[in-house]
């Protein structure tokens, strides 16, 4: 009962146009001792934006000279260290959460609160286990940024569990979400599905901020659209908001509403304040 009064509240604080944190109602098949149940679930972000971590290693790193913890990944030819990974490096070089004193320790260096990368620039990023450590760089190195080429800037989603990726370098593909075995038990879940969205610094795509696909795995498996992202803004001049719909029939509101009612006027996406609609569609009912 509780999901359902989350639910009732978010959407009339929507339409009360008040800020407030929103929630989705998630139709999810759960497993407990064994046994399959159906349930909703009720998801939602946090206010505050979740630390995220991205290690870059050289690509002259093999298995051996790789730290322990990345030699995995670089013997499978993998560079950029996945968050989930990063973050337990991360946490490796700096105080737990969990330790007894946490709280005198964040007063004695002057922190409001538990900060990943506060603690880990206090530190140095320095770990008994190793000789590693940060040191702040105004310039990336060039295997960075040739990777952040081929980073994500735009997903859609599209029907049948398809999606279009678009790419730092104005790379367009095309994906089929079952062919990456991170999301493949996932298919039949429309509303986690529907989740998806690109991560931080568009390296990964993430779906209910839990499951991700690296934006390197994309690149390789996609299939090349021979389109720009550009081409697909410039298409954005064909999508017309009501008024501009109005004054195009030279009609009131309350005329397009009829046509909409009569099938005459296909709406492309719904909005409190105003349908959007396909120019085509608008220009078809003035012949």
């Amino acid at each position: 009962m509780t999901c359902v009064n989350e639910i009732i509240v978010d959407r009339l604080l929507t339409l009360l146009e008040v800020d407030h944190l929103h929630y989705q109602l998630i139709h999810a098949d759960i497993l407990v001792e064994g046994i399959e149940y159906e349930t909703y679930l009720c998801a939602s972000e946090d206010f505050k934006n979740p630390k995220v971590f991205i290690i870059e290693l050289n690509d002259s790193l093999d298995e051996w000279s790789a730290p322990l913890l990345f030699s995995g990944l670089v013997k499978k030819g993998i560079f950029t260290v996945p968050r989930d990974i990063s973050l337990a490096w991360v946490n490796e070089r700096i105080i737990p959460n969990s330790r007894q004193n946490i709280d005198t320790v964040l007063s004695n260096h002057h922190l409001k609160e538990y900060d990943e990368m506060k603690l880990l620039e206090l530190s140095g990023g320095r770990c008994s286990q190793d000789s590693l450590f940060i040191r702040k760089t105004d310039i990336l190195p060039d295997y960075v940024t040739s990777r952040m080429n081929r980073n994500l800037v735009d997903f859609v989603l599209l029907d049948n569990n398809k999606g279009l990726c678009f790419f730092a370098d104005n790379t367009v593909k095309k994906i089929f979400l079952s062919d990456f075995e991170e999301v493949s038990d996932f298919i039949s879940n429309h509303s986690f599905i529907r989740t998806g969205q690109i991560g931080c610094g568009g390296y990964y795509l993430t779906f209910n901020n839990s499951v991700d696909i690296p934006a390197e795995k994309i690149y390789k498996l996609g299939m090349t659209i021979p389109l720009k992202r550009d081409d697909f803004i410039a298409f954005l001049d064909n999508i017309l908001d009501t008024s501009e719909s109005c004054k195009l029939l030279n009609c009131s509101r309350q005329n397009l509403s009829y046509l909409v009612k009569q099938k005459q006027l296909t709406v492309a996406k719904p909005n409190v304040s105003g349908n959007l609609f396909m120019k085509g569609d608008v220009l078809r009912n003035q012949w």
